[in-house]
């Protein structure tokens, strides 16, 4: 079973650990996190909760930043192996290449924890796994692209992660399933804009430029809004207003997405909690108070925000947490 099947598969187990969990002490642990890096606004507020999760509960928090490489994170999680740190927590860059350096953690008898992205590895060389259903993120923002173009034709273009990661290959599955029976909509173009908003403001000029000037492109599909916000900028470059002339719907519900949405340069986007430390470490706690195994795959919670949800009020809400 591959990591998308399990991952869509993981929706139907329980997502919440008993509040036994929340109650065991686990100060004092030395527990190192492997962060894939800074690309986005989102995954600089992963960082900065899981520093705020850690020093809150008295965890002393190993951090390092793979910058977006594999090799990075290899090095780093054998360096946490070396240390003899209690437990290891791991935002996968890709999905494929752990199986490895997973099992020197196993035999090293060091929990493992991914974060908000999966791999294909054995299930038994990590302890658990906690992130959203990222199919089901897709598919959300696809449903609300169906249903606010109705019977209109929409062709759309569309900016995908990293290559390889998890988000990258679920979100898009979902957004095909949400938009599949729907034959006024279609994607004409899809690239990686690699989750960064450079990349996705550089994409997004290419697609206009190949779309005639962007007059028919109905739609951008962006898997994070780093992305969106940078093919917005790009929108806005070409004389075109993006949330009117061109939909903008994307994954994450960082604070400028909401600025975005409130300035009507944004329609939709999807939240993906960036605390997933918070149930690792409950996780952790209950493993090392009594053997309790947790779910093999925790699952966050995801919601839909578009100008109905207090987009300036989300913003406020938000811009302290690290993005």
């Amino acid at each position: 079973m591959n990591i998308v099947t399990k991952l869509a598969l993981a929706a139907s187990l329980a997502t919440a650990l008993s509040t036994v969990a929340f109650a065991q002490d686990i100060s004092g642990k030395v527990i190192g996190f492997s962060q894939i890096g800074s690309e986005s606004g989102w995954r600089a507020a992963e960082t900065a909760v899981t520093k705020q999760e850690a020093e809150a509960r008295g965890v002393d928090l190993k951090f390092a930043d793979a910058q977006q490489k594999q090799e990075n994170q290899i090095k780093a999680i054998r360096g946490f192996i070396a240390q003899g740190v209690d437990a290891i927590l791991v935002a996968p860059v890709v999905a494929t290449g752990w199986d490895e350096v997973l099992t020197e953690a196993k035999e090293a008898e060091i929990p493992v924890v991914l974060l908000d992205r999966g791999v294909d590895a054995p299930e038994d060389l990590y302890l658990t796994s906690v992130a959203s259903d990222q199919v089901e993120e897709g598919r959300v923002a696809g449903q609300w692209l169906v249903d606010a173009v109705g019977t209109d034709e929409c062709k759309i273009v569309e900016l995908q992660g990293t290559v390889g990661s998890t988000p990258a290959i679920n979100r898009k599955q979902g957004f095909e399933e949400a938009i599949a029976g729907h034959d006024n909509l279609s994607i004409i173009r899809s690239q990686t804009g690699d989750f960064t908003r450079s990349k996705g403001k550089e994409v997004m000029e290419g697609f206009i430029k190949a779309e005639n000037g962007g007059a028919d492109i109905c739609a951008v599909y962006a898997h994070n809004d780093d992305m969106a916000v940078g093919a917005s900028q790009a929108i806005k470059d070409a004389g075109l207003k993006p949330g009117t002339d061109i939909l903008v719907v994307s994954i994450d519900a960082v604070p400028d997405i909401f600025t975005a949405i409130a300035a009507g340069e944004a329609n939709a986007t999807v939240e993906l909690t960036p605390n997933m430390a918070g149930p690792a470490f409950d996780a952790l706690a209950a493993f090392w108070a009594d053997g309790t195994e947790p779910e093999k795959f925790i699952i966050t919670e995801s919601k839909l925000y578009t100008a109905e949800n207090d987009p300036q009020g989300e913003y406020e809400r938000r811009k302290g947490l690290g993005y």
